[in-house]
């Protein structure tokens, strides 16, 4: 198989256009004259996206363009802060075969929306190849994602794994975008449907410990977690808050502040335990009279663990990550790769760390990332978003 031709570049100009440009026309010049088959852009929403996605396209040509507004990127190991920059990469065409989609108000019915953006996007590509995976970016403040999820699986079923993540906003809170060819939506999503010669793997990791033994919620009320084994949740995971302060020596909440009140970011939280023994963490918070919540709803009568993480716990996992991205995988070019912002809350002035590791890691091979609301990695049953977790597709 023939080795895909990747480029990617940055910038920090203030000018939208003048950014847009400048990160272009180096992911550009890393393509060596092979012609464009996939533009992927992240920006921060200090930008004029609009003007931007144009300015890129001005150098980039009609290539299908897909990406998200972030809380941060990273690029060749190089941490790129909310709020800082745009990234680009330009993947060239004739390796794989790219096809785009893109729908919006997903926020009426995730699920609906899941479905009708796999079947786009899989029309985009044309003709049938023997192996295939989905990358997906979502506005993640318009509803349950993983709905999303299951709208998917059910088009495309089991065979063809999804990554991806939900785009950020620079932790404003102020909304987030996807972006489309010319187009900056909100209340939506994109897809890119991505044929190959050779199978496909997406592969997540994140570093939790458990806290707890393993539970069973028994009551829910959409993202609300009532009961956990018949007790009240809140007492049931402040046990698990307490169990790690008592062995650690970061603090288990870790506030964050932004302009309009005081947000809760926590290195505890649930790992929804799957049937193969792996986590699923979703990410939790006390909230108006104690009333404990999960940013994406958790199934009555899953099995759960209070989880934990520090430091070191996050930041030794980049090697896995990138062995099992890459195992396997013949002459790689790229990792895609999408980490949470509330990994960078825990890292804190260590955050640049991981960005570096997983470049270290993958050698010769190009990291290309950005930080998300959440992340996507569906690779054997119908779930598949994350929170606090690095997910990643090794082309």
């Amino acid at each position: 198989m023939t080795r895909l031709c990747v480029g990617s570049g940055s910038s920090s100009l203030d000018d939208s256009a003048a950014a847009g440009a400048e990160a272009a026309r180096t992911a550009l010049a890393g393509l060596a004259g092979t012609t464009p088959g996939l533009v992927i852009v992240y920006a921060s929403i200090r930008y004029d996206l609009t003007e931007l996605l144009a300015a890129v396209r001005g150098v980039a040509g009609d290539a299908p363009l897909v990406g998200a507004s972030t809380s941060g990127q990273f690029s060749d190991g190089e941490f790129l802060p909310a709020g800082a920059s745009v990234s680009v990469m330009i993947l060239g065409a004739g390796v794989y075969r790219f096809g785009t989609a893109a729908v919006t108000g997903i926020g009426t019915d995730t699920v609906a929306a899941g479905r009708e953006l796999a079947r786009q996007a899989v029309d985009a590509a044309g003709a049938a190849a023997p192996h295939s995976a989905l990358l997906v970016l979502a506005d993640g403040m318009a509803g349950d994602m993983q709905g999303l999820l299951t709208g998917i699986y059910r088009v495309t079923g089991a065979l063809v794994p999804v990554v991806g993540g939900a785009a950020g906003d620079d932790r404003t809170f102020a909304g987030s975008y996807v972006l489309h060819d010319d187009a900056a939506l909100r209340d939506a999503a994109v897809a890119v449907w991505i044929g190959s010669d050779r199978p496909l793997h997406v592969v997540a990791a994140h570093g939790w410990q458990p806290q707890t033994l393993p539970m069973l919620i028994t009551q829910v009320d959409g993202t609300a977690v009532l009961e956990i084994a018949g007790r009240p949740a809140t007492e049931v995971y402040n046990e698990g808050v307490a169990n790690y302060e008592r062995t650690r020596t970061q603090p288990a909440r870790i506030q964050h502040t932004d302009g309009t009140g005081e947000v809760w970011h926590t290195a505890t939280a649930f790992g929804l335990i799957e049937p193969d023994g792996t986590q699923l963490v979703r990410g939790a918070y006390v909230g108006e009279g104690g009333l404990l919540h999960t940013f994406t709803p958790l199934p009555e009568y899953g099995a759960v663990q209070v989880v934990s993480a520090d430091q070191d716990d996050l930041l030794d996992i980049s090697d896995q990550v990138v062995d099992d991205a890459l195992r396997g995988v013949p002459d790689p070019a790229v990792m895609l790769m999408f980490s949470c912002v509330a990994r960078t809350d825990i890292l804190g002035d260590r955050a640049f760390e991981e960005a570096a590791r997983l470049h270290k890691a993958a050698g010769s091979v190009a990291t290309f990332g950005f930080y998300t609301y959440g992340e996507f990695a569906r690779t054997t049953g119908v779930a598949g978003y994350h929170n606090a977790t690095i997910a990643a597709l090794a082309l």
